[in-house]
């Protein structure tokens, strides 16, 4: 199935995962492949710093196309570094070289959010993040947006999904999608209250499945593969727990199309070769072995690739999410578009042609 759009040009689809600061390596990401220019973007969905980068490129583009979508975003991750009046986080030497510490001040009050709710501690529901939101042409984006956006929040009272689609999108549905609970009043969008949409779906991926044209969805992680040594302290164990809760809903959905995957190749193995298969697999070989289904083929006509921030987490530590200072975020913003030129170079041309990664290993069981 084509990948192009009505000029001819290959097409991408995005997932944009939330992860507080470390969506700066989104950013940069996304300014080098505007930069390269090889692709134009079809559907694009985010959670959290995922769903602020997605409207901010989608913004950028109809404004000023691809360059004016590039100073869109800078302008953003600056505005959000200025928007915080205190620095929260310091530099300190570790064995991997670099971390990012809380400052002592910082520590102290995220303890107190164990304790005390934003409703308490923040009475007057003040977020920095909405004055930030003020540069977008929300009215703009909802009647002619240049790519077709999935914003996904978590309905605080039910657990469901929410996904604002671009006709729906305004500075509150981004805002209920970076919703963190200990940080925030619930988002109450139509009387329904809304916190960060990590809790399920980070990033949404079965939107640019169903509902776009391109048949190429390149998904930027800022989850690692693998979190390293098991976490042994309080302080550990809960960061731990709240990555695993924010990643648990994309590896379940990316596992859904890993096992089709893999199902189409079992019914094209020897009987031999399905031994080696996982018991799980095996239990539902008889289904498998039957003509491919409409879900089925629509999965191997979609072609998957991945850039992930696997070190960012293990080297900066899971407190830099909210080190929001100028410098930390341009470190980030670089490493990503290094690492976006890297993928480029190597994966671009498969584009349009064929999937980029190892799918069932990476995401299968």
């Amino acid at each position: 199935m084509s990948t192009e759009n009505d000029t001819g040009r290959r097409t991408l689809n995005l997932g944009l995962q939330g992860g507080g600061a470390h969506g700066a390596y989104s950013w940069g990401v996304l300014d080098c492949l505007l930069e390269d220019g090889r692709f134009d973007f079809d559907g694009v969905s985010g959670t959290s710093a995922g769903a602020m980068n997605a409207v901010v490129l989608a913004d950028g583009l109809m404004k000023g196309g691809k360059e004016g979508a590039r100073q869109a975003l800078a302008e953003f991750w600056r505005d959000i570094a200025d928007s915080v009046p205190l620095d929260f986080s310091i530099s300190v030497p570790s064995l991997s070289g670099e971390k990012q510490a809380l400052l002592p001040t910082t520590m102290a009050m995220m303890n107190w959010m164990h304790y005390i709710s934003p409703y308490q501690l923040n009475p007057l529901n003040f977020n920095p993040l909405r004055k930030v939101l003020k540069k977008i042409d929300f009215i703009g984006l909802r009647l002619d947006s240049p790519v077709r956006l999935f914003l996904a929040a978590t309905h605080a009272n039910t657990g469901k999904l929410r996904l604002f689609r671009t006709e729906e999108i305004d500075a509150d549905a981004v805002l209920a999608s970076a919703c963190l609970p200990m940080l925030h009043q619930a988002i109450v969008i139509d009387g329904e209250p809304y916190w960060d949409g990590g809790y399920a779906a980070n990033p949404p991926v079965f939107p640019l499945f169903y509902e776009c044209h391109s048949r190429d969805i390149l998904l930027v992680l800022l989850a690692p593969p693998a979190y390293g040594a098991t976490p042994k302290t309080a302080e550990e164990i809960r960061a731990r727990a709240m990555e695993l809760a924010f990643n648990t809903s994309l590896l379940r959905e990316m596992l859904l199309f890993a096992n089709i995957i893999a199902y189409s190749q079992a019914r094209d193995s020897k009987e031999g070769e399905r031994r080696s298969w996982p018991t799980s697999l095996q239990r539902i070989l008889g289904r498998a072995l039957r003509e491919p289904n409409d879900l089925e083929r629509y999965t191997l006509e979609t072609r998957f690739h991945l850039l992930e921030s696997a070190d960012l987490l293990l080297k900066y530590g899971s407190a830099s999410k909210v080190a929001a200072d100028w410098p930390f975020l341009k470190k980030l913003h670089d490493i990503g578009y290094a690492e976006a030129r890297q993928w480029l170079d190597a994966h671009g041309e498969q584009v349009g042609k064929e999937t980029s990664f190892d799918l069932i290993s990476r995401f299968g069981v």
